[in-house]
């Protein structure tokens, strides 16, 4: 669902009746494209969150806080010197775009009252927000967009601000029966795609819900609609567009399975055949479904460093796998060398001076072979030439055969890593997988006075019948738990072959039932590289036989006897802990 029109114009309902008359007693900027304001109302203290991300820009209020830089950006700290302790005076949408104007009043150096507006985009890869004097010019922005950039609107200290008009919509709002059928039949698409192309701050979902509403397909062209069909439509439109009008909004999640499908402003009922959960007001809706998308696009980029040492390491160690198996392949035949050696040796003594060959029978398999010969040498010569190119590739053999392993080793290694990477969920998670590459010696450790603390935990689940099922998030995790937190007769479960998580089922002393060892299967195959699959191998035995080597890899482990299931990789229907 795109954070269209309508979410905007039931956002700004809610921070009407929400911030009114608030004043901002506190402005953080936790990420470079982020705002926090907290502002003081008579209804008590709210926090506004502000994201202009290009990927997930969004606006809601929240009880949470976020930690800030030590340094505030400089945006952040001219907000405070002009608007810190101001007062919002109004909130706004200019038509139905996804844009909020926040009017805010407050007293200059000399106490003389001021007042300036923050308007915040949510556009897309467009979104900024941007801050402005009382006479429209840009003081300053989030995001500074060049000419260079943008060849429809600068976003600079100085210039004038206006909202672009470059798709020429129509506002729903204000539009009448002959223009909107106008304004469709000028456009030979598809009908849903003519509705939210036409007009401003309509999303593809809002539209398709106009189609299901007046009974027609969205496939089907303006063209092909009779003058009452039209008329019909509009209608419906209308009706829509009249509860944006009234603010009678109804904000709702749908979802399929446990995942959030859609969500809406007003009721989408082309969804009904989903699960649904009807919100308060739409900053629930905006933070429960966006929540764990945010936290995953966040985690995601504050990664890319470690995923690009792990990457990298990955992409050499496989290049020198696939080198060494190849000088591997090639001692294959050392034996044969060895034959010919003692065949020379043993058949060689009425060879004709200058002989190209040998041909003698070789008596380890019964069959004739014929030995190549320099003519230059003499039979012990080329004996003993066959002997030394045997015990060299013999030498390599060994040698490679040793070093094949470490680096196949040291490969399993580092997807481990990488998979503890894709399940990481918190800045605590990356700080100890930074921690644990660093032991390895992947990451230069950087000098400083301040301690990390590692406060990441194992994730934590309740089976079906009660046991406690723990998962480890990284390698330290993974042999923390195994070896620190498990005991003997807990069970132990890991995907068969696959890089992914320890999972320790405590047992308590009881036997498990079936569906306790099918749900820990279940997340043992969701937190490895397996993960989607619809069969995944699972290994799992007691605690008390899995074993560390001495001088082994974070993570690694051996285990000599076991059970296997074969599970999906579905955890919807397992409960999660909150520790």
């Amino acid at each position: 669902m795109a954070f269209d029109g309508i979410t905007v114009a039931a956002m700004v309902q809610e921070l009407k009746n929400a911030l009114a008359d608030g004043r901002i007693a506190k402005i953080a900027q936790p990420e470079p494209d982020e705002l926090l304001l907290t502002i003081k109302t008579p209804k008590g203290q709210k926090r506004l969150y502000i994201s202009a991300s290009a990927s997930l820009p969004l606006i809601y209020l929240t009880d949470e806080n976020k930690p800030s830089p030590m340094t505030a950006p400089n945006f952040c700290m001219l907000l405070r010197k002009y608007v810190g302790n101001g007062r919002i005076t109004g909130i706004s949408q200019p038509k139905l775009e996804r844009i909020i104007i926040l009017d805010i009043e407050h007293l200059d150096e000399l106490g003389d009252l001021c007042k300036k507006q923050l308007v915040i985009e949510i556009m897309g890869k467009h979104s900024n927000i941007i801050f402005c004097d009382d006479q429209g010019r840009i003081i300053d922005s989030i995001k500074h967009v060049s000419a260079q950039m943008s060849s429809v609107r600068e976003v600079l200290p100085g210039r004038e601000y206006f909202i672009p008009d470059t798709m020429a919509k129509h506002n729903p709002l204000a539009i009448d029966e002959s223009s909107f059928g106008q304004a469709l039949k000028e456009k030979p698409m598809p009908l849903g795609k003519a509705i939210y192309t036409s007009f401003t701050g309509i999303s593809p979902a809002v539209a398709e819900e106009i189609c299901y509403l007046a009974g027609l397909e969205s496939g089907i062209t303006a063209g092909d609609l009779s003058g009452d069909m039209m008329a019909h439509l509009f209608r419906q439109f209308a009706y829509y567009m009249e509860d944006v009008r009234q603010g009678a909004f109804h904000p709702v999640i749908y979802y399929e399975g446990s995942a959030p499908k859609e969500f809406g402003a007003l009721p989408l009922t082309h969804y009904n055949s989903l699960a649904r959960k009807e919100f308060s007001s739409i900053s629930q809706v905006l933070s429960t479904y966006y929540a764990t998308k945010n936290t995953l696009t966040r985690i995601r980029q504050k990664s890319a460093d470690l995923r690009h040492v792990v990457q990298t390491a990955l992409e050499r160690n496989r290049k020198k796998y696939d080198l060494q198996a190849k000088q591997l392949k090639d001692t294959q035949n050392r034996e044969k060398y060895k034959v010919y050696g003692e065949l020379i040796n043993a058949y060689g003594y009425d060879l004709a001076p200058g002989s190209k060959n040998l041909t003698a029978l070789n008596y380890y398999t019964g069959q004739e072979v014929t030995i190549p010969l320099d003519p230059t040498m003499t039979p012990q010569e080329n004996s003993q030439k066959y002997f030394a190119k045997y015990n060299k590739q013999k030498r390599t053999f060994e040698a490679l055969s040793d070093l094949i392993q470490e680096t196949a080793d040291d490969i399993q290694y580092l997807e481990s890593i990488s998979n503890a990477l894709d399940i990481a969920l918190s800045e605590a998670d990356l700080a100890q997988i930074k921690e644990e590459l660093i032991q390895s010696g992947y990451v230069r450790r950087k000098f400083t006075k301040k301690k990390v603390k590692l406060t990441s935990k194992p994730l934590h689940y309740l089976s079906s019948d009660g046991y406690h099922m723990y998962v480890g998030k990284n390698n330290l995790q993974n042999d923390e738990l195994t070896f620190s937190f498990a005991a003997g007769n807990d069970w132990w479960f890991h995907a068969k072959g696959a890089p992914g998580s320890h999972v320790i089922v405590k047992s308590n002393g009881d036997e498990l039932p079936d569906r306790t060892f099918e749900e820990a299967g279940r997340l043992a195959a969701y937190y490895s590289k397996n993960r989607g699959s619809d069969k995944v191998e699972i290994d799992y035995v007691e605690k008390k036989h899995v074993k560390k080597p001495n001088g082994a890899k974070p993570g690694f482990v051996v285990y000599y006897t076991n059970y296997s299931l074969m599970i999906d990789s579905d955890i919807s229907n397992i409960k999660a802990v909150q520790d």
